[in-house]
Parts: C-alpha cells; structure tokens; sequence
C-alpha cells in the first residue's frame, strides 16, 4: 500500500494567513481529502481537524506544515507533538518553511540529531515570538486606551420613547416587561440600560 501524503493548516485570530498555507500545499499536490484545517480563536487551541487527521496516519506517511508553530502554541507542546508523530505514529515530518526540519533525510544517528536541534531552536523562537507578540499588542491597546479609544462594540443608542417609558415604569404605570416591549428589548437589556442611564445620570426616583 503507497504511504499517504497530508497537509495541516492552521489558522487564528492573531494570525490569519491561510491563503499562504494553502498555496505552500497546493504546491506539494497534497490530495483534498487529505488536507485538514483548524480556524480558532487565540484562546481556544481545541483542533477537531487536527485530531482527526492524527487518528487517520499510517506508519511512513508523510506530513507537511508549513511553519513549526503550526504544530502547538508553546514550546511544550510543539515538542510533544512532535514526539508522537514521529515515535509513536511512525511518520515524516516535512515543515516547508525550513528544509533542515525534514524527517525524510538525514535517518542516521547525525542527522537525528541536527534535526532534534533544530527542533529544539525553532519552537523555542517561536513562542518568544508568539509572547512578544502578545506584548506589543497588550502595550499598543494599552497606549490607545491612554488616548480615549475605546475598544468593544458600540451601545446601541436607546429609542426614542426611552425616556417616557422609563418614567412609565419608574412611576409604576408600566412593568418592566411592558416598559421592555414597549423599547422592542429583551427585559434584562431594557433593565441593564436603564440603571446604566440613572447613575449616568445621577437620576432620583420621585
């Protein structure tokens, strides 16, 4: 049986360039069906397509990413990862972007060697990499918020009955769910704006 050829792409928030994996595997001819892509966002690393993937390999299949930190999101992880593709999945490793990192060569004590090295450097430099990133943006937010931006989405601005349903309701002639269906509001977000608006507004019930 010929050894099957997969390619791993992964993409996040912080760093959405699929299109250029997607090109670096098209180039390997790796068949669709072969082809498994995660999409998350910075703070979930669950990879369903990963892990699928992984269940399907057979010893000597070959397996291309295009960077190291494809692999994980620290240096740990890249480390583990590799470790059971390799040992315990029986197969290569060919990461695009660096041709020293290439299972297929180099099978011999030396070249296990280099390649362990190698390993070692890239995944390191690339989670001080991912933490200088994280720093830059947490200073640049930080700079941007000591200059009034503020981040998150925009308020809705309140209807225009708001201020004559909200007396309504503060004088009892309304209840809340009216006064709510009145604004077109669910009963916590009419709730919510309301008390936001009195202490705003330093308001007084009569």
């Amino acid at each position: 049986m010929q050894n099957g050829v997969y390619g791993y792409i992964r993409v996040s928030s912080m760093d959405q360039n699929e299109e250029r994996q997607l090109i670096a595997m098209r180039e390997k001819k790796i068949p669709k069906k072969n082809l498994y892509i995660d999409k998350q966002s910075g703070k979930d690393f669950e990879r369903p397509q990963y892990k699928k993937m992984v269940r399907r390999f057979q010893k000597g299949d070959l397996l291309y990413i295009l960077s190291i930190d494809r692999l994980g999101r620290n240096y740990e992880e890249i480390q583990q990862q590799w470790r059971v593709l390799t040992k315990e999945k029986g197969i290569d490793i060919c990461v695009i972007d660096m041709p020293l990192l290439d299972t297929r060569n180099g099978k011999d004590l030396m070249g296990t060697f280099i390649a362990d090295l190698v390993l070692q450097i890239l995944s390191f430099v690339a989670q001080h990499e991912r933490e200088n990133i994280k720093r830059r943006q947490a200073e640049g937010i930080a700079a941007a918020k000591a200059r009034g931006i503020k981040f998150g989405r925009p308020s809705h601005p309140l209807p225009d009955n708001f201020f004559e349903i909200h007396r309504a309701w503060r004088n009892k002639k309304l209840t809340l769910r009216q006064a709510a269906d009145a604004c077109e509001m669910p009963v916590g977000t009419f709730y919510a704006k309301a008390v936001k608006w009195e202490r705003a507004n330093d308001y007084h019930r009569n």
